[in-house]
């Protein structure tokens, strides 16, 4: 667990996982399995959702309908290729872009999260964590906009890399374990990523990834 994940005392659930012991009265006995997945993952999982969504309370509410559907379907899960790990984050996923949707006003912090611009408050944290975890290359940017635009142009999975590692701090270990796919693969799609921001910013793609975070 990284210093920052220690320290983030705001990013908690207001219930417990013991809490879908009592799933709409229905009789449901929590297996050890997933509590100690929900302690393993269910952090992280609600700091990428707090900064997609900017809103924490609309976290919360994403991350436990998440445990719910998980804890109903548990067995089954278990059996999915790519692991309950690779299953969770898709199912993350599909319940953040379905909150956007669903609610495309006004976040608490006053940003926009219309379908257009799902993106537009993790954007905000990723330019000012790329610029510092880039700063070699970066250096001689006049304005962060290019960048701004670069990192919301992102395929899907290389955003959220940078999102998991620049943004909220985690190494690739453990963002590899977080999205269920290999470390290899997770610094495959942070270089990536790299490459795409820097050819769109007009820099050498082929600068080195010097700022690895493993």
């Amino acid at each position: 667990m990284t210093a920052s994940e220690d320290s983030d005392a705001q990013h908690t659930l207001s219930t417990s996982v013991e809490d879908l012991n009592a799933l709409h009265g229905i009789h449901y006995e929590m297996p050890t399995s997933l509590d100690a997945f929900f302690r393993m993952y269910a952090k992280p999982q609600l700091r990428y959702a707090a900064t997609v969504l900017g809103d924490k309370n609309a976290a919360r509410t994403v991350v436990h309908r998440l445990y719910t559907h998980l804890a109903l379907n548990w067995s089954v899960i278990l059996l999915q290729e790519g692991g309950p790990e690779a299953y969770a984050w898709r199912a993350l996923k599909l319940r953040v872009e379905s909150h956007l949707r669903m609610n495309p006003g006004p976040t608490a912090d006053g940003r926009s999260t219309a379908p257009g611009n799902a993106r537009t408050t993790a954007v905000h944290e990723a330019v000012r964590a790329t610029l510092n975890a880039m700063r070699a290359q970066l250096a001689a940017l006049d304005s962060p906009l290019g960048l701004y635009t670069a990192i919301a142009a992102l395929p899907e999975r290389q955003f959220d890399v940078i999102i998991l590692q620049y943004v909220l701090g985690y190494p690739a270990r453990r963002v590899a374990s977080i999205m269920g796919i290999h470390a290899s693969t997770v610094r495959a799609h942070r270089r990536q990523a790299r490459k795409r921001i820097a050819t769109k910013l007009g820099l050498d793609p082929d600068l080195g990834d010097d700022e690895e975070k493993e």
